[in-house]
């Protein structure tokens, strides 16, 4: 039978017989973990030369003495050399010294487990009966894929200090949720969420974390942001983990910057992770690139209620970049017609991405001058991304006839413009 524990080696001398790739990668684990590590071998490989140079290791070169055991708390032996490790564990086994023989894992007295952390967590797996390093690796890799994805509930059970996680949560397909972002919900006590984002994943969350919802809808802000600032402050100072889940990413147009302020303010720890931003995953969810050789190489993203700055309306009129616009269903209208006004081209395409990434997904393509017609008769509706440029011209990824065909099509619909789900 095997016992798995957990060795404290911070300090204390592990003596490692074997100069070799596998020592060396025992080694480096050892040092991960703060030990006094003692090497004992004749020649070392590039790697453990780089350490001893260091100062990492030391170093005693030439083959093992039974008195190197000596105050050792453990013992790894990776020599190649069956007759030197059984010596090696024949000698620890008289001195009552745990020895991992890497040779034959079924001859030591201990075994190396294969290893997954995730934070202050770490997952060790090992075989109670014959070695079978292939099956324990397999069995490690599937628990530290349950890991990454979220899936495990990694909250403390004790008091400890509270923080705020800002995750960005991408556009809404919960796929797109980064596994960074799911790590920091397994951890979570509490939840703060908005209407946007991929909310089907509060659904995922362990029994017992709260959520408080605290979304907007257009022209409609029941939870101010002062008030949000204050409710992620109070609920980490409780002692607990706090997860912000907002849409798309924090720090575009998220409000992030004035969250992280809140919390530095209070002294609350505070960090961010990253998410995808609807200004550039519902383009291409739609099948618009952002960029295309040949057509753009630049993208200047706006917020629609702000209106036009002077770069974005130079970008869309002479063409040198593509202009995407967020929250901006609302203020279409003064937009297209300040565009016009400021000599934009009046065939301009437009693309309006309704629901990017989610299964009502919709795309309304049109000119720039007719666009608000266009869009008023399809209903479209916010949440919206909208993309004014050459590459939102349909067909532009298709080849030269089938393009041709998409054109056509489009125009024997409705006058200019083309509405369809994906």
């Amino acid at each position: 039978m095997t016992t798995m524990l957990g060795l404290q080696l911070t300090g204390r001398r592990v003596l490692v017989v074997g100069g070799g790739p596998v020592a060396a990668r025992r080694v480096q684990s050892l040092l991960a973990d703060a030990a006094q590590v003692v090497v004992v071998a004749p020649q070392l490989c590039e790697v453990l030369l780089d350490l001893h140079r260091w100062g990492l290791i030391e170093w005693r070169v030439r083959e093992v003495e039974e008195s190197d055991l000596d105050g050792a708390w453990l013992v790894h032996t990776a020599t190649g050399d069956r007759s030197t490790d059984a010596a090696v564990l024949a000698w620890a086994t008289e001195r009552q010294t745990f020895c991992v023989d890497a040779g034959s894992g079924a001859d030591g007295s201990a075994r190396t487990p294969a290893t997954t952390q995730q934070g202050d967590v770490l997952v060790g797996v090992v075989s109670t009966g014959t070695a079978d390093p292939r099956r324990t690796i397999a069995v490690r890799d599937a628990f530290a894929s349950q890991l990454r994805e979220g899936r495990v509930d990694l909250r403390h059970r004790r008091a400890h200090p509270g923080r705020v996680v800002l995750v960005g949560g991408g556009p809404g397909d919960v796929g797109l949720l980064t596994l960074a972002g799911r790590r920091a919900l397994a951890e979570a006590d509490v939840v703060v969420t908005d209407r946007l984002g991929p909310v089907a994943v509060l659904d995922e969350l362990a029994p017992g974390v709260e959520i408080i919802d605290v979304g907007k809808t257009p022209g409609h802000h029941p939870v101010p942001q002062h008030e949000i600032g204050r409710i992620l402050v109070e609920q980490a100072q409780r002692g607990r983990v706090v997860v912000r889940l907002k849409g798309g990413d924090p720090f575009v147009y998220g409000r992030g910057g004035e969250e992280v302020l809140a919390c530095r303010e209070a002294d609350v720890p505070v960090e961010v992770i990253p998410g995808v931003s609807s200004a550039f995953a519902a383009p291409a969810a739609a099948g618009i690139p952002l960029t295309h050789r040949g057509t753009v190489g630049a993208v200047h993203v706006m917020n629609g209620h702000d209106g036009w700055s002077s770069a974005a309306l130079t970008g869309l009129r002479d063409g040198s970049c593509t202009v995407v616009v967020l929250m901006g269903v609302s203020a279409l209208a003064t937009l297209a017609t300040q565009a016009l006004d400021a000599g934009a081209d009046p065939a301009t395409p437009v693309a309006l991405v309704e629901e990017g990434t989610l299964p009502g997904q919709r795309v309304t393509r049109a000119r720039l001058d007719d666009v608000v017609d266009v869009a008023a008769a399809a209903g479209v509706r916010a949440p919206a991304v909208i993309v004014l440029g050459a590459v939102a011209a349909a067909g532009l990824l298709e080849p030269e006839g089938d393009a041709a065909h998409t054109a056509a099509s489009s125009d024997e619909s409705v006058p200019g413009a083309v509405t369809m789900a994906t």
